[in-house]
């Protein structure tokens, strides 16, 4: 089941290179290298840009799509589990998404799921700056189609204090290149 989740929060992608860690693959959007499931492999990393969030993304993505106390008022977030406003899980996951897409892994063909397990070992702030550090896992080339198979890939959601805020494992279907000699299928 794909789901499409569609929200307007502005993207400021951080161009000091702060997100550049040596030995990691880093795309920008100009980037025209694509990479194929032939390409992948483990161990393989890549890092993305940032995203500086603030009190006014918070409360905008969780009146449209969370809208609990603690992640609309400061007074009840206060009192709450969280101990002050939190973003939503969700807009940490939607961001997360943003980045992979936007600078994080080339993926020809776009970033397509077909699951993960996500979670959050501390809520993301006011004032967070998130990072996407991801790392491949495994590619497992399909027997059934053989022109895509699995990457499994491990992503790390980091503020600025290096604290891992989302740590999520996706599985991705990606597509051999088009070149490889393989027949193509719109079935997953």
């Amino acid at each position: 089941m794909i789901g499409v989740i569609i929200f307007s929060i502005p993207f400021v992608p951080d161009t000091t290179g702060s997100a550049l860690l040596e030995g990691i693959h880093t795309m920008s959007r100009t980037d025209s290298e694509q990479l194929y499931l032939d390409d992948f492999q483990v161990g393989q990393r890549f890092a993305s840009a940032s995203h500086a969030l603030d009190e006014v993304q918070i409360k905008a993505f969780a009146g449209q799509f969370d809208p609990q106390p603690f992640h609309l008022d400061e007074q009840t977030a206060s009192k709450s589990l969280f101990g002050g406003l939190a973003a939503s899980g969700w807009h940490t996951a939607s961001i997360t998404m943003r980045l992979l897409v936007t600078s994080g892994m080339p993926v020809a063909g776009g970033v397509i799921g077909a699951g993960c397990e996500i979670n959050w070992p501390i809520p993301t702030r006011p004032g967070d700056v998130l990072t996407v550090e991801s790392e491949v896992l495994k590619v497992s080339p399909s027997r059934s189609r053989p022109d895509r198979g699995i990457v499994t890939i491990r992503s790390k959601t980091h503020n600025q204090a290096g604290e891992i805020v989302q740590e999520m494992t996706s599985k991705l279907v990606v597509f051999r290149r088009p070149d490889s000699g393989v027949g193509c299928s719109n079935e997953v």
